[in-house]
């Protein structure tokens, strides 16, 4: 005994092109993205986050220091591409507790250095 439902064939083939279309329309129009994409999406703004929340107490610690302004005037005669190096190394873009500077907030930090004297 067979079943007939003329039907049913154009139903199931409905519901895979409509699978189709709505995965098409949701990851190209409507933002969606798998969930390592997400993570990573995620990682960066945290990164970012860090930085620009770090930046400013990098800079603060670097014009607080007794000899400011004799450093400030070394760390305008470094190259420009030392001058994260030269933050780096002198611990202003190390996070308290943290061991190694943060390269991020060493780069921001600089260029925020560079902004004070010119």
């Amino acid at each position: 005994m067979q079943l007939q439902v003329p039907w049913l064939k154009p139903m199931v083939w409905g519901a895979i092109g409509g699978a189709v279309v709505t995965m098409i329309v949701g990851f190209s129009w409507m933002g969606w993205v798998l969930g390592s994409t997400a993570e990573r999406m995620a990682t960066e703004r945290a990164g970012l986050a860090v930085v620009v929340a770090l930046t400013p107490s990098c800079v603060a610690n670097f014009m607080q220091q007794p000899n400011a302004a004799a450093k400030l005037a070394e760390f305008l005669k470094v190259d420009s591409w030392k001058q994260r190096q030269f933050v780096e190394e002198g611990g202003w873009a190390t996070p308290r507790g943290g061991k190694a500077p943060n390269a991020g907030v060493a780069s921001a930090c600089a260029e925020e250095l560079v902004k004070i004297k010119t």
